[in-house]
């Protein structure tokens, strides 16, 4: 006669209603005094107490039972919803395009508790004959942020994602920079253009269009101060950038630029142009203290910067000669006025230390990773130095 178990040991019975084996087990009690019982199903006896193990495992290991139905695509589309709270809008929707475009077609139908890096490393490299390798590092990104998230709240024991490396992808869009002769025509189609000023602080101090549009008159200081001990030179103040956040994209980002002559010429006009604007619009301008501001006063949007900015491109040609080969306008972005300046001031022998300061980055590390085409591969400081120095071979 098989023995029987004791009081509140658990059991395996059948259920009529659901069709199917279900086995218990106790843990004996909660604070409040209630039975602790942990249950799993399945449609044989065997099915059923293997369920029933993984649950006794995952309970001694401190972690609550996830649904057995939760998916890869709940867990992304939970950290969509709640784990982004307080983002950028942009961000938000740069991420959710991402999402619905690459991570749950692929993956999404994969219970979570059943995703292994394998599955992660085959979609990596499926997506790599696809994507160029920064597209990669944004899509594993956001499966690891939810499998993470999902993590946190017991809905998984462990992140496999973090165990899967990033592949090469396909090459991505070179970045561009203008030559010094490209530069000047740049400067001279862009006189008649609304963005004259823009154009000209932008590729004249290197900062970051997201700088750029929402710069304030109250930080740009076209005077200076010559009496001042140092003295201090016309310059803008380079405090805000159109995140939500309003800060710049790193503390070294907030930074103060001394300007060019030609970039405080272009404000002077700007400031007078601006002033006809206000006049035209009447009623209807929105005054914000903005340099650059649309024909109403408004922020410019950074879609309307970059198509007046390949309008411009467009009449280049017609100023050089000989002509460009293959210069094709809608091939740049705003942001290469940025990378032309670290370009144009390393072919003038400036340290890259300097060039540093001058965009805001953290560190050179930064300029030389994300500059690196930009930046003169041949250190010639110590040969113009002994080139000076040993002036001629004694022997001779």
């Amino acid at each position: 006669m098989a023995k029987r178990r004791s009081r509140g040991d658990g059991g395996l019975h059948w259920d009529d209603k659901r069709q199917r084996w279900i086995a218990t087990a106790s843990l004996g009690y909660d604070p409040s005094g209630k039975r602790i019982v942990k249950r799993a199903s399945g449609r044989t006896k065997t099915a059923a107490k293997t369920k029933l193990k993984e649950v006794l495992r995952d309970y001694e290991d401190g972690l609550a039972i996830a649904p057995t139905g939760y998916t890869v695509k709940d867990a992304v589309t939970d950290w969509l919803k709640y784990g982004l709270a307080g983002r950028d809008e942009t961000t938000v929707t740069t991420n959710t395009i991402l999402c619905n475009t690459h991570v749950i077609p692929a993956l999404g139908a994969r219970k979570l508790r059943d995703l292994s890096a394998d599955d992660v490393d085959k979609w990596l490299a499926d997506k790599s004959k696809v994507l160029s390798t920064r597209s990669l590092e944004a899509i594993r990104s956001c499966l690891n942020r939810s499998v993470r998230r999902a993590m946190a709240r017991d809905k998984v024991k462990r992140n496999v994602v973090e165990l899967c490396a990033v592949p090469a992808g396909r090459p991505g869009r070179p970045s561009k920079s203008l030559t010094l002769k490209q530069a000047e025509a740049v400067l001279v189609a862009a006189e008649d253009s609304p963005l004259y000023a823009y154009i000209v602080v932008s590729l004249l101090t290197g900062g970051r269009t997201e700088e750029m549009r929402p710069l304030r008159w109250d930080h740009v200081d076209l005077e200076g101060d010559p009496n001042a001990i140092p003295e201090i030179p016309p310059h803008i103040a380079v405090w805000r950038s159109v995140r939500s956040s309003g800060d710049t994209k790193t503390k070294k980002s907030r930074r103060t630029l001394a300007l060019p002559g030609r970039a405080i010429d272009a404000l002077k006009i700007q400031r007078e142009r601006q002033g006809w604007q206000r006049v035209a619009a009447g009623d209807r301008w929105q005054e914000n203290g903005l340099v650059f501001t649309s024909a109403m006063g408004t922020e410019l949007d950074a879609a309307n910067v970059r198509r007046e900015f390949r309008k411009i491109l467009a009449r280049v040609p017609k100023l050089l000669d000989p002509q460009p080969h293959e210069w094709e306008p809608n091939d740049w972005t705003t942001r290469e006025t940025r990378t032309s300046f670290v370009s144009i001031l390393s072919d003038r022998g400036i340290a890259i230390e300097e060039i540093s300061r001058l965009v805001g980055h953290s560190s050179t590390a930064v300029t030389e990773e994300v500059y690196r085409k930009q930046i003169r591969p041949v250190i010639q400081t110590g040969a113009v130095a002994m080139d000076e120095i040993f002036k001629a071979d004694p022997r001779r």
